[in-house]
């Protein structure tokens, strides 16, 4: 298996391309498309996991020189335990989402998610995130991020309505403008030490004064957060999600925010170990968990509820990476992994709230319990999950982070502690009250004259929906499916936590591209074209 594992790592993008270009052209036949997109997806899935079990088993990392081409000119993929994992998890997520997507449309026909755009763009958008996640060099990452944008852009605009014109007007300015940042931060990177190669931009940055070295990290970590939705510059997620349809809105809070944490992850702890931001880091960390759930206590609709939260859970991500020891990124990446899963199944179930019941706005929802157990069962499970109760993987997550901050002990790291119990409170609060109304509350009682919240009477409610509609069992059974994942993040929390440690210390240790390079003769063009890199540091 480890012979292999070089040539199967490109697949992982070329296959979605490939099975893009397949639904492309089969266009008018629904059926070879679903059939396409779901073989891929499983097939990606498949490969993830090997390369995982390979790089992990064998503590190797895979670096791939595309076409030979000799660093810094050529494309390094390059798959460590972190981007195995992502890259695994990302294609489970996908692929639910998927299932989920094909019964809503075989329920709706092309009205909501036109199937024929759909399928081939969806593909696009899973090359474009596996991309940026197995990218070697900074500009391979900018083309992953330019590949999965450019298909979030049909993918948020889906059924032309004016709100979803609207929000994504709005979504692809500030994508332009963040994407404009990052190729002016690579330009000025390049000018500076002749390389964009990410490893050897971490042994070239410390040749650098601090001071450049700070503009290039401040240009990098800016561009990096717009696409993170860290606050200040999380404006303009809370308006861009809701409109979007159900399964597209699903995948956009489950992992385009975590590309920009990964390549905010990857600054941090390869290129910029030198150029120390991280009291910063904490200070943003605190502000963006405290108005991201200020503002999910003040909405009184399902979809922009689970928005505030995602921007305040961001939060946690950048708390646990800004501590800068191997355990807080070992628990940094378990709590990415567990917010992808459980962000994207509360989504989902949200989804299946607006379909049964006509709307997602708490103070118009009533009855769900009765009307419909199971969706409340499919809610309630991800919704604790999310707001930290244990045993959840939530608890686990920000428990390991507060854990390693305490070990710190800085006064600053405390504030960030009871910042981080008092967000997660208020998460627990908001999402709880959203189900106390929607599915407790009986169709006699009434909210409006309800001091307590009436103050959620004018929240914007996007995307109403007017009408009931059918929900297909592949609906539910993707939904399910994906609270089914949430539990098993508790139940096989052990290994994967100690998968997620090993990866937090590899990271503060990084590989020598250079001399490996020297070894295999990859500049000369050498027969080698694919290296095996140690992921402790040693070639």
């Amino acid at each position: 298996m480890t012979e292999i594992a070089p040539a199967l790592a490109p697949l992982l993008v070329t296959l979605p391309l490939l099975g893009a270009a397949i639904a492309l052209i089969a266009g008018r036949h629904r059926r070879t498309q679903v059939v396409v997109s779901v073989v891929t997806l499983t097939v990606v899935c498949v490969i993830a996991a090997i390369l995982l079990a390979v790089v992990d088993g064998g503590d190797q990392a895979i670096a791939v020189s595309v076409g030979g081409w000799p660093i810094p000119v050529g494309i390094v993929i390059y798959v460590d335990r972190l981007a195995a994992l992502l890259v695994m998890v990302s294609s489970v997520v996908l692929l639910a989402v998927l299932l989920f997507s094909v019964g809503q449309g075989a329920a709706d026909g092309d009205d909501d998610t036109p199937v024929t755009i759909f399928h081939p763009t969806y593909l696009i958008l899973a090359a474009g995130i596996f991309t940026a996640f197995i990218a070697g060099d900074l500009f391979n990452l900018y083309v992953g991020f330019e590949i999965l944008l450019v298909a979030s852009y049909v993918l948020i605009t889906l059924g032309g309505t004016e709100s979803r014109i609207r929000t994504g007007v709005v979504y692809i300015v500030v994508s332009l403008v963040s994407s404009i940042l990052f190729l002016a931060a690579i330009a000025a990177i390049y000018a500076a030490l002749g390389t964009v190669n990410i490893v050897q931009i971490s042994e070239r940055m410390p040749q650098l004064p601090q001071e450049t070295q700070l503009v290039l990290h401040l240009l990098l970590l800016v561009a990096f957060a717009i696409k993170a939705a860290v606050f200040p510059l999380s404006f303009w997620l809370p308006d861009s999600y809701p409109t979007a349809p159900a399964p597209v809105t699903a995948v956009f809070a489950g992992l385009l925010t975590k590309v920009g944490v990964y390549a905010i992850i990857r600054t941090e702890t390869e290129m910029f170990l030198d150029n120390d931001v991280n009291t910063l880091l904490l200070w943003v960390a605190m502000a963006t968990m405290i108005v991201g759930v200020l503002g999910a206590v003040a909405q009184a609709e399902l979809k922009r509820i689970l928005s505030f939260t995602l921007v305040s859970h961001i939060g946690y991500m950048i708390f646990g990476l800004a501590i800068a020891t191997p355990a807080a990124i070992g628990a940094t990446i378990y709590y990415m992994v567990h917010h992808i899963v459980v962000q994207t199944t509360l989504f989902l179930a949200v989804g299946l709230v607006e379909r049964r019941a006509g709307s997602t706005s708490i103070l118009k929802v009533k009855g769900l319990m009765k009307a419909a157990p199971l969706i409340a069962v499919l809610y309630f499970i991800p919704a604790v999950n999310l707001g930290g109760l244990p045993p959840f993987s939530g608890f686990i997550g920000k428990y390991a982070i507060f854990d390693a901050a305490a070990e710190v002990g800085s006064p600053l790291m405390i504030t960030l502690i009871v910042a981080g119990i008092v967000t997660s409170l208020l998460t627990l609060y908001a999402l709880m009250r959203a189900w106390n109304l929607a599915f407790w509350r009986e169709g006699e009682d009434s909210v409006e004259t309800d001091a307590r919240i009436e103050y959620l009477g004018d929240a914007p409610a996007a995307g109403i929906q007017t009408e009931r509609r059918v929900i297909p069992r592949i609906m539910t059974a993707s939904t399910a499916g994906m609270v089914a994942l949430t539990v098993a993040l508790t139940v096989f929390a052990g290994p994967l936590y100690d998968v997620c440690t090993r990866i937090g210390a590899a990271l503060l240790d990084p590989v020598t591209l250079v001399q490996l390079e020297e070894q295999h003769q990859i500049s000369t063009g050498g027969d080698d074209k694919s290296l095996d890199v140690d992921q402790g540091g040693t070639p």
